[in-house]
């Protein structure tokens, strides 16, 4: 039997014994709804990713929770007691320090359970990183697949960059400011020159948005020092291509190399961004030929 629930959102005040998964701001404050505080108001019990950071938060709004840390590391111990809690009637919001809980944040465990228990669980929707850098990217928005965070070892990755390089929705990643160079790099090698979005910083003062080909902005960062803020890179889908033969590709690098009229980065470049292939492995081929015809 499939399980359903149902609760009266429209009077005032938290429902007793309901679990509300509350979104709250990824950076710029004033980005949380006027339901959201009131639900942080009135609970019983938040339960915070980080209590520092949660607290601070509600500080700003003159609201006085009660708060419990319920974050990766010991989820599996908080959540049986949150789920006793809820079952003798308390009401509980989840919060993560930024965005939607349970969205590449702490969250699943919680829910999973407390629909098992029968559970009331009510959304309050608000901002999330993917969502909002979706909104601005200029790509397909129809259509997307939200990858989150890539595996962190590296075989693991290129799998999966593997399996989604003839994906044709609009792919979104989370990644770190330490590893958004080398999952850039590694996209680029793996899918070859497509137009994407490297979003920073969102809704916060040096909010930034770099769109151009794998390799343009690849560029970009290269030229940094340093990268800060989290990321949010969105690619755009396998669009369908004329069938290109490794033939083809290598008869048009010797043509363009015969004719000597461009630098072999400028070539490959080119020619990557034509045929949908990586401007790594083009490279290295005209490379290739170049030394051939020396």
């Amino acid at each position: 039997m499939p399980s359903t629930s149902h609760i009266n959102n429209s009077g005032p005040g938290a429902a007793p014994g309901t679990l509300y998964v509350v979104a709250t701001p990824i950076g710029n404050r004033d980005d949380i709804t006027l339901r959201a505080l009131s639900v942080l108001k009135d609970v019983d019990l938040i339960a915070a990713e980080d209590t520092r950071h949660t607290g601070k938060f509600l500080s700003l709004h003159n609201i006085n929770g009660r708060l419990i840390s319920y974050h990766e590391y010991n989820e599996r111990e908080r959540t049986p007691g949150l789920i006793s809690r809820l079952k003798n009637g308390a009401s509980v919001a989840l919060v993560s320090n930024a965005g939607t809980p349970a969205v590449s944040d702490p969250g699943y465990r919680l829910i999973k359970e407390a629909i098992a228990a029968g559970i009331n669980i009510v959304p309050v929707p608000g901002v999330s990183a993917a969502v909002a850098a979706l909104s601005v990217s200029g790509l397909a928005t129809d259509s997307f697949i939200f990858i989150g965070f890539c595996p962190k070892k590296k075989e693991k990755r290129l799998d999966l960059l593997r399996e989604l390089n003839k994906e044709k929705r609009t792919i979104i990643f989370y990644e770190s400011p330490r590893r958004i160079l080398r999952l850039v790099e590694e996209t680029e090698s793996v899918m070859g020159e497509r137009f994407s979005v490297l979003s920073r910083e969102i809704t916060k003062i040096y909010e930034e948005f770099i769109r151009g080909t794998l390799s343009e902005i690849l560029t970009v960062l290269k030229q940094r020092s340093e990268i800060k803020g989290e990321c949010t890179l969105l690619v755009s889908g396998c669009e369908e291509k004329e069938i290109s033969s490794p033939e083809l590709v290598t008869k048009e690098l010797k043509e363009s190399i015969c004719s000597n009229e461009k630098p072999l980065s400028v070539l490959a470049k080119e020619t990557a961004k034509k045929f949908g292939l990586s401007r790594k492995q083009v490279y290295e081929e005209a490379l290739r030929l170049k030394n051939e015809q020396s």
